[in-house]
């Protein structure tokens, strides 16, 4: 049937009648199948959510220019799939083999669908203005990483892939949760017994996804809780902004309870997670009269207010001794296998915590006898450090235990600790950060390393992005790390061994206006550190006391406020060279006292994230050390305005710049291009970019030029091909560049093309092409695979690799 058709409209038409076709034969079915229930129900979510972008790429075909071959392929498998869903009517219950073999194909059949919604509604409206509900989002693992941080912080994460012990708990756990009567849950336990891997467990059961669909609300709640907040993200996750900014936490209780009633009468799951003692009424001003709303609490507290309560218990001998050998890998041949009393000390001493378990194992994992020796009698002798806070902290002490050539990992682990707790902390700040304070590579390869490395040692969790062969080694602003609570609370504890002034990382946690008691007490605090962290909340009025910090070559301010000063004593850390303001606050926030940082005379890095830039011009002194500047999640449409000095007179010696996800971003300044020794520009996620400025061929020293998902630009600039260091060139998934430039050929050091996604583009590709001798890899999709078959004969060593197909729900309407 697809074969017969030709032309936009009937492609259209046909692929509209496809969908309806295998629409309506998931809901009749789902409503019979008993067997198949979950599965299509969860499909039927999925489809509903799709159908009205589908009706409007139906309506609209004509405009979209639907890819020919790629439409009747997706019309035949959508037939094949309506055949699937009706055969699941015939099987029987015990045929479990059909439903191993069908159920990933109709998932795979559903993701090809929203694949192809995803990118033909991408294109109309980047290209011609259509408000559609599609929040551009290429790549499954961006989404889950950086994308929106609101709406991930509303998302219940998969548990990870190894657990043990918690199958009975889940289920009885869910058993009490269903019941009638039960509307508020407590889960308790002490920390590090896997509390929040258990709701993940659960939230992952069928019967609860299946109940629940789409109105599981995820909070991560910590030690000190803003409902404002709490309800501004679940609003957010929902899609259901507000016309008015939240004053009070009245306001936001008021506009929870229309978001709830929203969703009524379909059963909602609010998951209140790590609920601390202080802010045991909390969960009360989340309860609401509402049918089929239940709220399940985490915490490590047992607090007695609440009627139903479930209590994990750590692991017993034989869990925690399964855990213990996989976290040692006792599995592997290479490793030292101690006696098996040995063993079952260290895990007795462990307490029955999943976490000391993994940390403790990870950290003898592939050790040698005589460490293991070593740490036994340690351990039995009481030598080690017992914390005066919790026994955990104690347990965990002893496994950091740091060999003289790994010392630095133990320093990388404690710089977590200057990041707020329960935010990811992204990779590519900790590069910045290393690069200067440990001297790492530029690259941050060895950075990834130490990261790997705490990951090994469950002293941390690297998730990283998936990466095509140009990525693998170059590109890392989509990768993050999360660390426990508890590990945090240890990274900080061991971070203030020594007194104040001789603390070689400082790091300052400030609720509201109360600065610490050694901090007022002098007038000029004089502190040694090289690593200097200050956190605040968004009750902080920016009211600094003086501190003395000449020492300090890494800064890291942390807050949530709408307006934020920079503290006059910045001005006088002469060496001071990595500046990293986050800002973790649902608004942008404008940052004053900007012009401080013109009288650093060694800063040479600076990120930022999530602010209102003013001019970058309004510094008055240059910053002629500044190598790279890093702006995430920025608004930064006014920074190069109103200039009264050239941009490459305030930024002479800039070397990298990397703009992600500053949605405010129309066209790059020409005055960037004036900047000569540049070597590396990423542009990436800013949809609103539509234009590189002609002047971009006088950067005669660029070698790496990333564009990847700048779904407006239409076209690079034909000065590009003055370019001639350049050695990789990045325009994966510019959804509206319709051909390469016509001399490309002259960039005669290129080395790698990332081209997926670039959906639109069809023609083959210039002459000059062939003069890319230098080319060795292109990344690209299967379509435009097919235009390099004949270019591979004259470029012998090319490689092409098609780049897998990533699948991204979170665009479509909940």
């Amino acid at each position: 049937m697809a074969a017969a058709f030709v032309g936009g409209a009937a492609l259209g038409a046909a692929f509209g009648e496809g969908f309806s076709v295998l629409h309506d034969t998931v809901k009749d079915v789902a409503s019979k199948a008993r067997m198949f229930k979950p599965i299509l129900k969860r499909l039927e979510s999925t489809l509903d959510r799709l159908a009205p972008t589908v009706n409007e790429i139906t309506q609209l075909s004509e405009q979209l220019d639907l890819p020919k071959v790629e439409t009747e392929k997706l019309i035949e498998h959508m037939e094949e799939g309506e055949k699937v869903v009706r055969k699941c009517l015939k099987i029987r219950w015990w045929n479990y083999c059909f439903k191993l073999y069908y159920s990933p194909k109709l998932k795979e059949l559903v993701e090809e669908i929203v694949r192809f919604c995803q990118l033909d509604m991408q294109v109309h409206s980047t290209r011609n203005g259509l408000r559609t509900s599609v929040n551009v989002n290429i790549n499954l693992q961006k989404v889950d990483s950086v994308v929106d941080r609101q709406r991930v912080l509303c998302t219940v994460r998969d548990p990870p892939d190894f657990t043990v012990g918690l199958d009975m708990p889940m289920k009885e756990l869910k058993t009490l949760l269903l019941k009638e009567e039960v509307q508020l849950l407590l889960l308790t336990a002490p920390g590090g017994c896997g509390k929040t891997t258990l709701v993940q467990m659960l939230c992952q059961d069928d019967q609860i996804r299946e109940m629940f669909e789409g109105n599981i609300l995820f909070v991560n709640v910590s030690k000190t809780p803003n409902v404002k907040v709490i309800v501004q993200n679940l609003l957010n996750y929902k899609n259901m902004q507000p016309n008015f900014q939240i004053q009070s936490d009245e306001d936001a209780i008021n506009q929870l309870s229309q978001l709830l009633n929203h969703l009524t009468p379909n059963p909602i799951l609010l998951i209140l997670d790590d609920v601390w003692l202080a802010s045991e009424s909390l969960p009360e001003k989340f309860k609401f009269d509402l049918p089929n709303y239940k709220i399940l609490v985490t915490s490590r507290t047992a607090f007695p207010r609440f009627k139903f309560t479930y209590h994990l218990k750590p692991l017993d001998d034989v869990d925690a001794m399964t855990l213990f050998h996989r976290s040692a890998s006792l599995h592997d041949e290479n490793s030292y296998i101690p006696a098996e009393e040995d063993a079952k000390k260290i895990v007795r001493g462990c307490g029955g915590f999943p976490l000391v378990i993994k940390v403790i194992g990870g950290s003898l994992r592939r050790q040698h006898e005589v460490v293991w020796h070593s740490r036994l009698m340690k351990w039995s002798d009481g030598q080690f450090y017992f914390s005066s806070d919790t026994e955990l902290l104690a347990h965990l002490q002893k496994s950091l235990e740091f060999s003289d050539d790994n010392i630095i990992i133990k320093e990388c682990f404690m710089d977590l600790g200057s990041f707020p707790e329960d935010q990811r902390i992204p990779a590519a700040a900790l590069i910045d950060m290393w690069a200067e304070l440990y001297k790492v590579d530029e690259d941050g390869i060895h950075a990834i390393a130490n990261l790997q490395e705490l990951d090994i040692l469950n002293l941390a969790s690297l998730v990283m992005a998936r990466k095509d062969a140009s990525e693998v080694k170059s590109y890392y602003n989509e990768d993050f790390v999360t660390q426990h609570d508890i590990l945090r609370e240890l990274a900080m504890h061991q971070s203030s061994q020594e007194s104040i002034g001789q603390r070689s990382r400082l790091i300052i946690n400030i609720s509201g206006n109360n600065l610490p008691k050694w901090w007022t007490e002098q007038t000029q605090q004089l502190i040694n550190a090289r690593l200097l962290s200050i956190s605040t909340d968004e009750l902080f009025s920016s009211s600094w006391c003086n501190i003395q910090g000449s020492k300090v070559e890494v800064l890291v301010l942390n807050f949530h406020t709408k307006n934020y000063t920079l503290p006059e004593f910045v001005e006088k850390m002469d060496k001071l060279k990595v500046l990293i303001i986050n800002n973790y606050g649902f608004f942008h926030s404008k940052i004053s006292n900007f012009q401080l940082l013109g009288s650093l005379p060694n800063l040479k890095r600076i990120r930022l994230e999530k602010v209102s830039i003013p001019s970058l011009c309004e510094i008055l002194v240059p910053l002629k050390s500044l190598k790279k500047i890093s702006l995430f999640m920025c608004n930064i449409g006014k920074a190069f305005e109103n200039c009264t000095i050239q941009v490459s007179d305030a930024f002479p010696n800039l070397m990298e710049i990397n703009i992600d996800y500053c949605n405010d971003l129309e066209e790059l300044p020409a005055g960037l291009c004036d900047i000569i020794h540049l070597k590396k520009i990423s542009i990436t996620n800013c949809h609103k970019l539509f234009a590189l400025p002609e002047e971009i061929g006088k950067l005669v020293n660029l070698e790496v030029l990333r564009l990847r998902s700048c779904t407006d630009l239409s076209k690079l600039p034909d000065s590009i091909r003055s370019l001639h260091k350049l050695s990789i060139l990045d325009i994966s998934d510019c959804l509206s560049i319709m051909k390469l430039p016509k001399h490309i050929g002259e960039l005669c050091n290129l080395k790698e093309l990332n081209m997926k996604g670039c959906l639109r583009l069809h023609t083959q590709f210039p002459e000059s092409i062939m003069d890319l001798e230098q080319l060795k890899l292109v990344v690209c999709d299967e379509e435009r695979a097919r235009l390099w078959e004949p270019i591979k004969e004259f470029l012998t060593e090319l490689k092409v690799e098609v780049a897998e197909k990533d699948i991204n729900l979170n665009w479509l309407p909940k």
